[in-house]
């Protein structure tokens, strides 16, 4: 039974990286957004011309549980700052649903934001705690993916949540040993959660 519990974390962990509904369609080696719109990356799919290292989710402020993530992005050394790195992140409401939307003839989850990080590398999004379905197994999460000057786009694990009980004690040691930090471990201040994560660039970032 312990070792089904562990494949179900691995499972779920690889899935992370899997964003609904989109074509995973890397990117030229070029900072260039693609043209095709419809089967691009949904992480080229931001409105603002100038992106900057904050943005909030849609829906944000008429939400119960507000959350506050933030952190740094480091190069693969882990020490320095990564700049002009794009963060796209999406997520399943509070019920666990992901609210679709369409523009251009191309269906989107509604819930996302981007951030380009500035020359100190860090990041925040103001968004909401996520919601799974009441009977089902998944873990509560939140998508990422990254996009570095001149590269590929490509996802990144997702973030987890501490307090979640399908976070089993087997899934935690296994994130550990594998060296994955994306636990989100939220301390509540005022009307609102805090929670940091930092995040290191690396040639292994889409084993999972």
């Amino acid at each position: 039974m312990k070792k089904l519990v562990i494949l179900f974390c691995l499972f779920f962990i690889i899935s992370l990286n899997y964003t609904p509904l989109f074509a995973q369609e890397s990117a030229e080696l070029t900072d260039d957004i693609p043209t095709n719109y419809k089967k691009r990356n949904p992480i080229y799919d931001y409105s603002e011309y100038q992106l900057n290292n904050t943005d909030t989710i849609p829906d944000f402020e008429e939400k119960v549980e507000k959350i506050k993530i933030s952190g740094t992005i480091f190069k693969s050394d882990g020490v320095t700052p990564a700049s002009n790195v794009i963060l796209y992140i999406n997520q399943p409401d509070e019920n666990g649903n992901y609210k679709l939307k369409r523009k251009n003839r191309k269906r989107y989850i509604y819930h996302r934001g981007w951030i380009k990080t500035n020359l100190d590398g860090k990041y925040t999004f103001y968004t909401f705690v996520p919601g799974k379905f009441i009977r089902g197994k998944d873990l509560k999460h939140i998508h990422a993916a990254i996009k570095e000057p001149g590269k590929p786009e490509y996802d990144i694990n997702g973030f987890l949540f501490d307090d979640d009980p399908v976070l089993t004690e087997a899934c935690r040691l296994r994130l550990k040993k594998e060296g994955i930090n994306n636990i989100l471990k939220p301390v509540k201040k005022d009307n609102i959660y805090i929670a940091t994560r930092d995040i290191i660039l690396d040639k292994k970032a889409l084993i999972y």
